[in-house]
């Protein structure tokens, strides 16, 4: 039994599965984004290879996007992601909603009124990324708040994070739907709590702008 644990370990350190299902000589899965990159010519090698069956959230479809499952992941709390997923899905039933109404309000802007939610919550996960954060780094004896460029997953945690942090300090009389989703419409359209928020942040790192070289002292 030992010897079989330390196995698995030593091959889980190396970067493969140990107890895959599937031999070795089968292919990974391609998704469509990738095919992209290959020519007809070249993806004819793939015609008579076995290639593994891809994975939910490997696929690329409509029904699948990373930022809608990144932000289904962040609203799941305990390993409940039945109702992470209906709390997300009733979110953007509110927001289509919304827009359709606004839409049938001013039927002269018919055509600027946006009403696919999913795309209104990458618009808003979008406005809402910081390029900039501080770090405290200590000189002298001294800490110093240091504005530094913003890695890219950090920036999207950052964003989606802002978004439920801003939803969950609304009143609670009203469901996480509902004001997660005016949250949204208002990042979306630029303006509300998420934006002035990184307006804020991005204030902070200009005004310490002076401490920006020892980032690399």
């Amino acid at each position: 039994m030992a010897v079989f644990y330390s196995n698995a370990l030593r091959c889980s350190i190396n970067g493969y599965r140990s107890m895959s299902m599937f031999p070795k000589h089968y292919a990974e899965p391609i998704k469509r984004k990738d095919m992209e990159e290959f020519n007809k010519s070249e993806l004819t090698k793939f015609y008579h290879i076995p290639i593994k069956p891809a994975l939910n959230s490997y696929s690329d479809t409509v029904f699948n996007d990373e930022i809608k499952g990144k932000m289904l992941n962040y609203i799941t709390k305990n390993g409940n992601k039945n109702l992470a997923r209906g709390l997300l899905s009733r979110t953007l039933e509110i927001i289509k909603r919304a827009q359709t109404e606004r839409m049938h309000l001013s039927p002269d802007d018919k055509q600027k009124v946006n009403t696919n939610a999913e795309k209104i919550l990458i618009d808003a996960v979008e406005n809402s990324r910081p390029l900039l954060q501080l770090t405290s780094i200590k000189r002298g004896g001294v800490n110093y708040q240091v504005p530094v460029p913003i890695t890219k997953k950090r920036s999207y945690f950052l964003s989606m994070k802002w978004l439920l942090d801003a939803a969950f300090e609304k009143d609670n009389k009203v469901g996480l739907p509902e004001r997660l989703a005016w949250e949204i419409l208002d990042a979306a359209h630029g303006q509300g709590r998420v934006i002035k928020r990184k307006d804020d942040l991005h204030k902070q790192c200009e005004s310490n702008r002076a401490y920006a070289h020892y980032r690399w002292s």
